[in-house]
């Protein structure tokens, strides 16, 4: 017989071995997956996990596709420890990206060293504003910020089709849909000559540092946790609920922001009507794998990033659907559900 009993107390081990445990029983589904698939589990494996990163460039690109992945993860985890379910970072990366880039067109025709900075400040601005509806919402209404976050990431992609077919069309891009490219000086320096990893991973880094002060140095991220842990706890001590609800969704829309602007002012180089793959909902699984610890997160934004490369590497070299990727995201995040069962019960085996 095998059954489930709680522990007396949750176990402070399997915290961290949950993402380990996830991590394993995703790569055997992986296997299992790929040989119904008729392909060669060991060569599939090879293509989707080793060969991406099997040079310079590969290891390069796979910091690019991280570098939203952390800055949202970061960014989310801090609402998460506060039991503040943020999960509109979508919207809010779009909303920043077309802030940041109308800024951009703006100065098409201008250079300067201010552009990039404001920029950037523009799409903190525009992330943090799309952020503050639900957080209005939640404080005032007391309304479920799962449902307002979320609906408001389909108001920001079509804010984006809209702009994208209208305003910020190219006028001489024969209709395509896509901005203007934008000039040099709205574009992130790369950090490598010749190729493609830009200025936005050192503020994913820079954001991965931030957070960790907060967390252990500052009393803030103290109040968060205590009201992420016991409410009634934080309630008694006077810790104001509401002003955290505010920061925790401003850090998250300001971060989502920046990512958003990454992706337009780095690999794209303009506003296309496909900014982002979903980044927005995998820096959820992303800052969880994490166990929402900054250090932790920048890990599993690189392996989240790894199957993106391994999706894109398998469909050319293998001919299988880009679906691939999903699939695997989806998997990690099944089992790693199911591993957090072991935190708090075990299982027992015979009679």
């Amino acid at each position: 017989m095998i059954r489930i009993e709680a522990r007396p107390e949750a176990a402070a081990n399997m915290v961290y071995a949950a993402p380990v445990i996830a991590v394993t029983l995703t790569m055997i589904a992986g296997i299992v997956l790929f040989m119904i698939m008729g392909q060669s589990p060991g060569v599939a494996l090879y293509t989707f996990f080793v060969e991406p990163v099997s040079t310079f460039d590969g290891v390069t690109e796979l910091l690019v596709k991280a570098t939203p992945l952390t800055l949202i993860g970061v960014g989310l985890s801090v609402g998460f420890r506060a039991n503040v379910w943020n999960i509109g970072a979508e919207g809010q990366l779009t909303i920043g990206a077309l802030a940041g880039g109308a800024v951009a067109l703006y100065f098409y025709e201008m250079e300067g060293f201010y552009i990039l900075p404001l920029m950037v400040l523009a799409s903190i601005a525009g992330g943090m504003a799309w952020a503050a509806i639900p957080a209005f919402l939640r404080s005032k209404f007391n309304a479920n910020e799962i449902l307002t976050s979320l609906m408001l990431t389909y108001v920001g992609l079509l804010v984006l089709s809209y702009l994208i077919h209208g305003p910020m069309k190219d006028p001489d891009g024969q209709g395509f849909p896509e901005s203007r490219l934008f000039s040099d000086s709205a574009l992130f320096p790369v950090l490598i000559e010749d190729y493609r990893l830009h200025m936005g991973w050192l503020f994913a880094l820079a954001a991965v540092a931030a957070v960790w002060v907060l967390f252990s140095r500052h009393v803030i991220g103290f109040q968060i946790r205590v009201i992420g842990m016991a409410p009634r706890a934080a309630a008694f001590a006077g810790f104001e609920e509401k002003k955290l609800v505010w920061l925790s969704f401003m850090i998250a829309g300001a971060a989502s922001g920046v990512a958003g602007l990454s992706e337009v002012a780095g690999p794209l180089g303009q506003i296309v009507p496909s900014i982002s793959p979903g980044y927005g909902f995998t820096a959820i699984i992303v800052a969880f794998l994490g166990r929402l610890h900054p250090l932790g997160i920048l890990m599993a934004a690189l392996l989240m990033a790894l199957s993106y490369l391994g999706g894109e590497n398998a469909q050319i070299s293998l001919n299988m659907p880009n679906a691939v990727t999903g699939v695997f995201q989806g998997m990690l995040l099944f089992f790693l559900l199911g591993s957090d069962v072991l935190i708090k019960y075990r299982l027992r085996f015979g009679r």
